[in-house]
């Protein structure tokens, strides 16, 4: 089974990388874009057939290793083979 995670920063967390993308675009003309937050996305294959046991299984990997819970906030999608 597919797994695709995003990690991204809590609302409230400072963004150094985002503000200086924000800054370089503005510099390159794109003044209509703003707020830009940096973030990354974690995709692998996971063998286990149960949704639910998968689940549980990714959750807990990005808690223990793939986010830092204190200052990220993550999200997934399960797809097929």
């Amino acid at each position: 089974m597919k797994v695709s995670i995003q990690v991204r920063l809590k609302n409230g967390i400072l963004d150094p990388q985002g503000k200086t993308v924000n800054n370089a675009l503005h510099h390159l003309g794109f003044k209509n874009i703003q707020n830009v937050r940096i973030g990354k996305l974690i995709e692998f294959d996971i063998r286990e057939a149960d949704k639910k046991k998968a689940s549980v299984i990714i959750e807990d990997a990005c808690k223990k290793l793939l986010s830092n819970p204190v200052i990220e906030d993550f999200s997934y999608v399960l797809g097929e083979d």
